[in-house]
């Protein structure tokens, strides 16, 4: 009885959360996030096709990777977008894959090691590193840097009866922390005039947009966004979102391209 309990208030809670958020838009957007995903087969130099939500591939498509340059995924894991950063690999160009958690990692290695060309393999570096402190790692050391941020993930929780029941409202706050300290530390990580991707697959402002006014506004002069020309997505004050309810089926995928100026 407990249990049906927590599942119900769970429900109720995120649905009145993001009801607020959304508001006459909610139900139409949440029926959408429930419907199964249908990824796509991604396979641009790949030796095997690998599949994943078509938002992602678009995203880190928008990272722009160009010849001889250091390219690092902060958050990689499972890999979907190491594959599509490493299709994109130019003459000359490396990429580090980083991922924190020792399981997440050791998928990460697998899905490269049965998607990617053994001469692509010996040019992506696998580490394990905490990507809130990574400015202590190193600083102006990379010319582009995907940040897939850890985030509330709403469609999957919509569709996970556990992860709902333990949904509350202090969740995206704390994931918020987090994802700024994420970034904060990749703009020290970046080059000067280097390029950060950021992005989430959450529909919460509070880790989208907000994120990027914070940087702005703690980071004053040091950091420009970048236009996307992405086909799909919906604009927002910093960078846009991809929503499954208006971009057939895609997302939510959430990204803002950085540029890092002092």
């Amino acid at each position: 009885m407990a249990k049906r309990k927590n599942k119900v208030e769970g429900a109720v809670l995120f649905d009145t959360y993001y009801s607020q958020i959304y508001q006459e838009r909610w139900e139409s957007l949440k029926q959408a996030l429930l419907v199964e995903k249908q990824p796509i087969a991604f396979s641009e130099n790949l030796v095997k096709p690998y599949y994943l939500d078509e938002a992602s591939v678009i995203a880190a498509a928008a990272l722009g990777v160009e010849s001889n340059e250091r390219v690092l995924d902060m958050c990689a894991a499972p890999g979907g977008k190491t594959l599509v950063l490493a299709s994109f690999l130019k003459e000359g160009g490396t990429l580090v894959s980083n991922d924190r958690s020792a399981d997440r990692r050791r998928r990460l290695k697998l899905v490269i090691a049965q998607h990617l060309k053994e001469d692509v393999q010996q040019r992506i570096t696998v580490t394990a590193h905490d990507a809130t402190r990574w400015s202590l790692h190193e600083t102006e050391a990379y010319d582009r840097i995907l940040l897939d941020a850890p985030c509330s993930s709403e469609r999957h929780v919509l569709c996970d009866p556990k992860a709902l029941s333990l949904w509350s409202a202090a969740r995206p706050k704390h994931l918020a922390i987090t994802q700024f300290a994420m970034l904060a530390s990749a703009l020290e990580a970046v080059k000067l005039g280097g390029h950060i991707l950021y992005s989430t697959c959450s529909i919460n402002p509070m880790e989208n947009e907000a994120v990027i006014e914070k940087l702005f506004s703690r980071r004053k002069g040091r950091v420009a966004c970048i236009p996307t020309d992405a086909k799909y997505g919906e604009q927002r004050s910093y960078g846009s979102i991809m929503m499954p309810d208006v971009d057939e089926g895609k997302g939510p995928l959430y990204f803002c391209h950085l540029r890092r100026l002092l």
